[in-house]
């Protein structure tokens, strides 16, 4: 599994032990959770990302969705335009840390079997995106 790095860095502060905060995305689109499928897609493709970060009216992280999520939602026989992206968001998380190790990181990844961690503070507010790279 390979990470995306998407924070330059200068080559000589290059750390031993990288952790999520060296590798991951800042700059994704954050939507509140009661936006519809249509409108999260319509951002989607603006956006030209495969995943929105998906926050409550508190402005906490409540997890993220992929196209493929919202496609298969949007699909779905009991789809209505009116269903909001909390009712098809599920368990909540898995999360991780900026500090947490990349490596770490990158085994909760695997034993997920997802293709992208949200990167949370302390107080659960969304700094970011964990990615794999295609």
């Amino acid at each position: 599994m390979t990470l995306v790095q998407m924070q330059p860095r200068p080559a000589s502060a290059t750390p031993v032990h990288r952790t999520v905060a060296d590798a991951m995305d800042t700059g994704g689109p954050q939507v509140c959770d009661d936006m519809t499928v249509e409108v999260a897609l319509s951002v989607l493709a603006s956006a030209r990302t495969g995943h929105l970060l998906v926050c409550d009216n508190d402005g906490l992280c409540t997890g993220l969705l992929t196209q493929a999520q919202l496609t298969a939602a949007r699909d779905s026989s009991a789809y209505t335009d009116r269903i909001q992206l909390r009712d098809i968001l599920g368990d909540r998380g898995p999360f991780t840390r900026p500090v947490t190790p990349l490596a770490e990181a990158e085994h909760t990844m695997g034993c997920s079997q997802v293709d992208a961690l949200p990167v949370v503070d302390e107080h659960g507010s969304a700094l970011g995106v964990l990615a794999v790279a295609r």
